[in-house]
């Protein structure tokens, strides 16, 4: 019961003549995975030749079990006095498995037949997070002056991309999957294989995200050797491989962040005279800067009061962020002095409203009328 090649150049030749029948497959392409394929009568006998293309795989089965099986390209007759020959190449330890224990219960007696299975590599494969998913972006790193601390910013992406992968383990395959099915296509499988391959790959966005890899956002399509070395280190793929199959190729085409995250960047890469805190004024002080440019008694009374305060506190603000970066720290007390410096002087004060200088024990501003 087992496979034994033919002479070299036999098809050719008068030998082709003497087959009885001649069953090969055509080429399956980037869509069939495998097919099967048999004699009229359902019937491989020992006359007939078994045609192996490159890329394909060849199972014989007989009455629900698999007698032999190849992986390497030729011309081979069956010879059931023979026993399995397992030209297999890589899959040679498989097809033994398959020999020992694969079996297809109710299968018509004396039924035989070729099953092809497709080698080559699936392509061109599209997958997409249909939403947006977290990521820890390092390339814009936030200190946190209290705990000497970088934080990355979180923002959110949309990637998209395409994959490729191939049949690795036929006879898981064609037990978990393809059965004995006359014809099994990508298609029949796609849609569940991508629902599963996005989840490797958010999976393998938290570890490129995380403070060992520190990869970019805006440099995740670069980073394909680094996605697919991840990806089988953690076997985040593994309800993949379960089914006989191994992604091979892995592309991010594109990286699109929601507007939320891209204000988040655009704030961050402001600038604003100093005062700033990664790109965004500061709580209360950026609101006065807004409120005093607002003021309909005028612009520059109320932002002289501003800019008496940023003068004490400016410093103060550069000092905190750049030392979040170079690990320096800003004594508490440092601060608080520099906070308390604002404060009105003993002998008058600011005029809430606009920002006038006022004199003490005043009741109302001098510029503006306003109650004090």
């Amino acid at each position: 019961m087992g496979l034994i090649k033919a002479a070299v150049g036999a098809v050719g030749s008068t030998l082709h003549d003497q087959w009885k029948d001649y069953i090969r497959c055509e080429d399956l392409g980037n869509d069939i995975l495998m097919k099967r394929v048999s004699t009229p009568n359902g019937i491989i006998s020992k006359d007939s030749a078994i045609q192996v293309s490159p890329g394909q795989i060849a199972v014989i089965f007989q009455s629900g079990k698999i007698l032999d099986a190849t992986a390497e390209e030729g011309i081979y007759t069956f010879d059931e006095s023979s026993s399995p020959t397992f030209f297999a190449g890589q899959f040679g330890e498989v097809f033994k498995e398959m020999w020992n224990r694969f079996t297809y219960n109710g299968g018509v007696a004396k039924e035989q037949a070729v099953f092809y299975i497709n080698a080559k590599e699936i392509i061109d494969n599209k997958f997409g997070t249909p939403a947006p998913v977290p990521f820890q972006d390092w390339s814009h790193p936030i200190p946190n002056q209290m705990t000497k601390e970088i934080t990355p910013l979180r923002v959110q992406v949309k990637c998209f991309g395409k994959y490729t992968f191939k049949i690795s383990d036929p006879s898981t395959f064609m037990s978990k999957i393809a059965g004995t099915a006359e014809e099994y296509r990508k298609d029949d499988l796609l849609e569940q294989m991508r629902s599963e391959v996005v989840g490797a790959f958010q999976n393998v966005l938290n570890e490129l995200g995380n403070s060992e890899h520190k990869v970019p956002v805006l440099e995740l399509p670069s980073a394909t050797d680094e996605i697919k070395k991840t990806m089988d280190e953690k076997v985040f793929d593994q309800p993949i491989r379960d089914r006989g199959i191994n992604l091979v190729g892995f592309v991010i085409e594109s990286v699109t962040l929601d507007d939320e995250s891209n204000k988040k960047i655009d704030n961050y890469e402001l600038s604003a005279n100093g005062y700033m805190q990664q790109g965004k004024l500061v709580g209360s002080f950026g609101d006065a800067v807004v409120d005093a440019a607002n003021n309909p008694n005028g612009s520059m009374n109320g932002m002289m009061g501003v800019g008496m305060v940023g003068m004490a506190s400016g410093g103060m603000m550069q000092g905190a962020v750049a030392n979040a970066f170079t690990g320096q720290g800003t004594d508490v007390t440092q601060m608080n002095g520099a906070a308390q410096a604002t404060e009105a002087p003993a002998e008058g004060g600011f005029c809430p409203k606009c920002g006038a200088p006022v004199a003490a024990g005043s009741k109302f501003c001098s510029k503006c009328g306003a109650e004090l």
